[in-house]
C-alpha cells in the first residue's frame, strides 16, 4: 500500500518536489538566457568536474545521522593549507597536486576527529553546532596565516607575503597546479572538452561510497541515522561509528577542494573557504536529498541542475530585466531558501513524529 501510494503521481509530486521545481527553473533559464547549448553543456561539464567531488562527501555523514555537514568547511580549509604549502614550495603539476594532498589530509584527519568529538556531544542539533565549528576555525585559520605565515610557517615568497613581511596576501597564485588533473586527459567531443581524469577521480569516489554503504561499517552507519538510541541497543558503536563519518566527510571535503581549486587556478586565501558548505548542502538538496537521506545519484543530479542555474541565472537576468545582478542575487537567494525549505521540512517531519508516538 505505501509502495503504490509513493508511485502514485501525488506520491512521486510529494517526494520529488524539489528536483522537479528544479527541473523547470532551469529549463526556463537555459530558454530565457539565449546561449547556445553547446557553450551552457560546457561550462556545466566543468563545474561538474570541479564540483561533484566536495557535494559526495556530504552523503556519508547524512546516512550517519549527522545530517547537513556544514562543518564540511574544516575539510576546506585543510585543503586549502595543502595547497598554500605547494604554491609556497612551487611543487608543479601532478606531484604537487599530490603533495597538496599528502600535507591537507593529517590536518584534515584532526580537524574531522575534533567535530567528530563535538558531534557526539551534541546529537540532535549537529548541524547548529557543525555550523558554529566553522566560524569558530574560520577565526583560527585567518589567525594562523595572517599572522603566522611569514613568521612561524616559513613562507618567503614576497608574491605571497604581504609588505611588512607576514600574513598572506588576499589572492595566491596557483598556476603550479592549475589544471594538472584536469589535462591529465582530455578528450574533445565536437565544441565540447572532457576532463576524463577529474571524471575518473569522481567516479571512483562514487563507487567507493556506493561499496562503503554494503560492508559491515556502512550497515552500521545506516542503524545509527536511522536512531542511534536502538543501535547502541543493537550492540553497534554509535559514537565510534558516527566519528568514522566525520573523519571520512572531511578528509574528502580537503581532497574535494583541492580539485576545485586546481580548476580555478586562484586561492582566495580569506574566502574561497565560505561557501563551500553552503553551496554544496544546496546542490545535494537539490537533487532530492534531504537531512536524513542523500544518495550518490541525487549528489549528482543536484550538482549538475544547481550548477547549470547558476550558469544561466545573470545571462536570463540580464536578458529578461536588464541587468545580470539580479540573476546573481537570485542563484544566492536560490542556494540559501533551499537549505531554509530542507530544515523547515525537516523540522515539520520530526514534529509529526513526536506527536505520533
Amino acid at each position: 500500500m505505501e509502495a503504490k501510494r509513493r508511485l502514485s503521481p501525488k506520491g512521486v509530486l510529494r517526494g520529488n518536489g524539489v528536483p522537479i521545481m528544479f527541473f523547470f527553473l532551469c529549463a526556463l533559464g537555459v530558454l530565457a538566457s539565449g546561449k547556445p547549448f553547446s557553450f551552457l553543456l560546457q561550462e556545466t561539464i566543468s563545474r561538474m568536474a570541479r564540483n561533484s567531488f566536495i557535494v559526495l562527501s556530504l552523503v556519508i555523514p547524512i546516512i550517519a545521522g549527522l545530517g547537513l555537514n556544514f562543518a564540511i568547511v574544516l575539510g576546506a580549509m585543510a585543503g586549502q593549507a595543502g595547497l598554500i604549502a605547494v604554491a609556497a614550495a612551487k611543487i608543479k603539476g601532478l606531484p604537487g597536486l599530490f603533495t597538496a594532498v599528502v600535507v591537507a589530509f593529517p590536518l584534515a584527519l584532526l580537524l574531522g576527529w575534533a567535530a567528530g568529538s563535538i558531534m557526539n556531544r551534541a546529537k540532535g542539533r549537529e548541524m547548529i553546532a557543525g555550523m558554529i565549528l566553522g566560524f569558530f576555525m574560520n577565526g583560527v585559520y585567518m589567525l594562523v596565516f595572517l599572522f603566522g605565515a611569514g613568521t612561524v610557517l616559513p613562507i618567503k615568497d614576497p608574491r605571497m607575503i604581504l609588505p611588512q613581511g607576514y600574513g598572506l596576501r588576499n589572492t595566491v597564485d596557483l598556476q603550479v597546479v592549475k589544471w594538472s588533473l584536469d589535462n591529465l586527459l582530455k578528450v574533445r567531443v565536437g565544441p565540447i572538452s572532457l576532463p576524463l581524469a577529474t571524471f575518473a577521480v569522481t567516479a571512483l569516489l562514487s563507487m567507493g561510497i556506493l561499496r562503503l554503504f554494503s560492508t559491515k561499517l556502512g550497515q552500521d552507519m545506516r542503524a545509527a541515522g536511522q536512531d542511534f538510541r536502538i543501535a547502541e541497543v543493537a550492540g553497534i558503536k554509535v559514537d565510534r561509528t558516527r566519528m568514522v563519518a566525520m573523519l571520512l566527510s572531511t578528509v574528502l571535503g580537503a581532497i574535494g577542494q583541492i580539485l576545485f581549486l586546481q580548476n580555478i587556478g586562484t586561492l582566495n586565501v580569506y574566502d574561497s573557504h565560505g561557501q563551500t558548505g553552503t553551496f554544496a548542502i544546496a546542490a545535494l538538496l537539490v537533487g532530492g536529498a534531504t537531512v536524513t537521506k542523500a544518495t550518490v545519484g541525487q549528489a549528482l543530479l543536484g550538482t549538475f541542475m544547481f550548477h547549470l542555474l547558476f550558469i544561466v541565472s545573470p545571462y536570463a537576468g540580464q536578458n529578461l530585466l536588464g541587468s545580470a545582478m539580479v540573476g546573481e542575487y537570485f542563484r544566492a537567494f536560490v542556494a540559501y531558501a533551499v537549505i531554509a525549505f530542507s530544515l523547515a521540512l525537516h523540522s515539520l517531519q520530526r514534529s509529526k513524529m513526536a506527536v505520533r508516538r
